[in-house]
């Protein structure tokens, strides 16, 4: 089987697959499973990039900027997907994280694959945000070659923002307008070209880690715990709820009555908890340690 040499990675055709559809379904599915088992360690070989790039995301955030997912298609889909799911998970505002996709809104339930051929566009994107030297971008681009993605870090590394690219194409390493390049090289897909697949959930799990270990460098975990989660439904709130009776011992009663007395607030109820104070003192404190929970209790008999 030729191929041309010149194809991104995520192009060229994969030569387990060339028979796929003489299998089974049971043998499409196993095949399939196979080649997915590659990608999470694909993904830890770039785990030194990685934890450098939520180092840059939150020296960023922590001088009050903002990050920015930019992306096409697949890749530009799970980045509005990452960025939507910060706030109820993490509490923070929503125009902390944002996702950036070609075509706009409507490209998120409808393909518009051909907004992503012009680098100009990109770059219009990341001066309608306003981006700054605060800011972060992150390029998100399966195959490498997107335009539109390389228009916008190119506009946001002129700005002075933090760059950095997230791409399965090993060719396109050498080229891209980052400071960071994180590079998980997933191979060539099951059905050629499909990187909604292997490359997909390549992109997905590095995003998840970005803003996961960057929300725990910001204090918005405690243990394993999301104590500024934002409670929007029954779900959440039975959450926060149990949250507190874990971290303060309380039972359930005393823990609803804490989270009362704290307006919702899961982290602040644990300080006035342990504090022994009212709502706007545990805030206070909270503040004078960078909202994070573990130093404001640390002082305090039983806690963790």
């Amino acid at each position: 089987m030729k191929q041309r040499r010149n194809l991104p990675t995520t192009e060229k055709r994969n030569p387990r697959s060339t028979g796929i559809d003489t299998l089974s379904t049971r043998a499409i599915v196993d095949l399939i499973n196979s080649e997915d088992q590659t990608v999470p360690q694909a993904v830890a070989m770039q785990s030194e990039r990685i934890a450098a790039a939520i180092d840059l995301i939150v020296a960023r955030l922590r001088r009050g900027g903002r990050l920015f997912y930019v992306g096409a298609g697949t890749s530009g889909r799970l980045g509005v997907l990452d960025a939507s799911e910060c706030p109820p998970t993490f509490g923070v505002r929503p125009s902390l994280v944002q996702g950036i996709i070609a075509g706009g809104r409507l490209a998120l339930v409808r393909s518009a694959e051909g907004a992503e051929d012009f680098p100009a566009d990109g770059a219009a994107a990341i001066d309608k945000k306003r981006v700054t030297e605060r800011d972060v971008v992150v390029g998100l681009a399966a195959c490498g070659m997107t335009p539109y993605v390389r228009g916008a870090l190119r506009r946001a590394r002129d700005i002075g923002a933090g760059t950095i690219f997230v791409t399965c194409a090993p060719e396109a390493v050498k080229s891209a307008p980052a400071e960071i390049v994180i590079n998980p090289v997933v191979g060539p897909e099951v059905i050629t070209g499909s990187t909604r697949m292997k490359a997909g959930t390549a992109t997905k799990l590095v995003l998840n880690t970005l803003t996961t270990g960057a929300m725990i460098k910001l204090g918005k975990v405690y243990g394993n715990l999301m104590v500024d989660l934002r409670a929007t439904n029954e779900k959440l709130r039975d959450r926060s709820l149990r949250i507190v009776m874990e971290v303060t011992g309380l039972s359930r009663r005393r823990a609803r009555a804490l989270l009362a007395r704290a307006e919702g607030k899961v982290k602040a109820a644990i300080v006035m908890h342990f504090r022994q104070v009212n709502l706007g003192r545990s805030l206070e404190i909270l503040d004078e340690h960078d909202q994070m929970l573990r130093p404001a209790i640390a002082k305090t008999e039983g806690s963790q």
